[in-house]
């Protein structure tokens, strides 16, 4: 595992664009990559400060960068940033650092910098890369023993649970920006109470508050991924909510998992956070309870054991439109963190590439909902509600079981350490929409 804290992490390195100075998500530190377009339409890749977004295409035509940081920001300049993400870490790192000195106070090509800087308001933000391939892992041990125990009491966690990282592969053609609608989706639900299925709308449509990780230099078919090598492989990080219809899920996962459940759709956040960002929020991945078995050689790794985790706090709001008419507040249903992952963002590449399984630039994975040990740091309305049987008040005093049409529900993210400065993700947001006409 490599870490570079240098010059683009210091607290002290402001920018002149002074909006960035105190930003809540994307001070200077951050730089975060992402796809976006203006009034012409043409997609192409920016960096969030601020309140503004940074043309890497105009600033590579301008002719501001040399060696690595020059084939990166030009790699960066198309519709979508899987070339960039092909370039590995050294380029990346590279081009994080000319961004920096290109946006900070004193720098001599502030001017010529100045005119390739968008307002975030007047812009478009697209999903940052061609997503050849998407999957769902289980990683949140809170969030399995919580579901697990609603089905199996005396046994919540099956017993690979702790040896394997469990995932499933997800519908890539269905993952969508932060702010794009999600139609509610018909399904087969079979509730006990009923003696046949029957087809319709979902009744129990939920959230996952998840992590995304995005993959950046592949591998070959055949050919897996040692654990040590595994972070040279990761891009960056999002917000993931991997949308769940509960009810259709419960009916259809037996024997092979989840399917139509799942597929109508996953909402990320826009905005891709860097290994290098979050340097200095690793910390050691959380010790196993006494009498877990430790992972098995293949994923094991010293290193990333003692830095292979993050400390990223994680909260969900929902906003519906009776809190709005009250002129409330989103209402805060829950808050957690990523330290609550039982397996390291390092083990679930070597895994999903263990078999041989060929990973490619722009491929996506989602975390597993991310729940604490706490009831308020639950990462799903199953959790939160008991299964539906445990109405949750709203501020406004409206109930909610689950989703209803029109509710907004928004996932957020911040990384704060002493001496560094707070490191945000943007928001990943998305609404409900009512389910297609049968």
């Amino acid at each position: 595992m490599t870490e570079i804290l240098d010059r683009t992490h210091d607290a002290a390195r402001r920018s002149w664009h002074v909006a960035a100075n105190g930003h809540a998500d994307f001070p200077i530190q951050n730089l975060p990559f992402g796809v976006f377009s203006t009034a012409d339409g043409k997609r192409r890749g920016g960096v969030a400060i601020g309140d503004a977004i940074l043309d890497l295409a105009g600033l590579h035509a301008a002719g501001l960068f040399q060696g690595a940081a020059e084939a990166a920001a030009g790699a960066a300049s198309g519709p979508v940033l899987n070339s960039l993400m092909a370039l590995g870490r050294g380029p990346r790192l590279a081009l994080r650092q000319r961004l920096s000195d290109l946006l900070a106070e004193g720098s001599p090509d502030q001017r010529r910098v100045e005119p390739c800087l968008h307002s975030a308001a007047s812009v478009t933000l697209h999903l940052p890369a061609a997503i050849g391939d998407y999957t769902d892992f289980y990683a949140g041990i809170h969030h399995a023993t919580n579901v697990g125990l609603q089905f199996r009491p005396d046994n919540p966690l099956l017993p690979n649970y702790k040896y394997v990282p469990i995932g499933y592969h997800g519908r890539a053609s269905s993952v969508l920006a932060s702010g794009a609608g999600i139609r509610r989706p018909n399904g087969q639900r079979k509730p006990a109470t009923e003696t046949a299925p029957s087809f319709g709308p979902s009744r129990n449509l939920d959230y996952e508050l998840e992590l995304g990780l995005w993959i950046g230099a592949g591998n070959e078919l055949g050919s897996p991924i040692p654990i040590g090598a595994a972070d040279e492989h990761l891009f960056g990080y999002c917000l993931l909510n991997d949308w769940s219809a509960r009810d259709v899920q419960a009916w259809e996962y037996q024997p092979l998992g989840p399917f139509l459940a799942k597929n109508f759709g996953t909402t990320i956040s826009p905005w891709i956070i860097t290994p290098e960002a979050l340097a200095p929020f690793r910390v050691a991945q959380a010790p196993r309870p006494e009498g877990d078995p430790r992972p098995l050689d293949h994923l094991w790794d010293a290193a990333d054991q003692r830095r292979g985790a993050f400390d990223i706090g994680l909260e969900v709001y929902l906003l519906t439109p009776e809190l709005t008419v009250q002129g409330l507040p989103p209402h805060r249903l829950s808050h957690s963190n990523a330290i609550h992952l039982y397996w390291t963002a390092a083990q679930l590449v070597t895994h999903h590439a263990s078999g041989g399984c060929n990973l490619k630039a722009g491929d996506l994975f989602g975390s597993g909902t991310i729940s604490g040990p706490t009831e308020d740091s639950a990462g799903s309305l199953l959790e939160l509600s008991k299964g539906g049987r445990q109405p949750i008040t709203l501020a406004s005093g409206e109930t909610r079981r689950f989703l209803e049409d029109g509710d907004t529900v928004i996932l957020r993210a911040a990384c704060r350490r002493d001496g560094f400065v707070t490191i945000g993700f943007g928001e990943c947001r998305g609404t409900i929409l009512p389910a297609p006409p049968l």
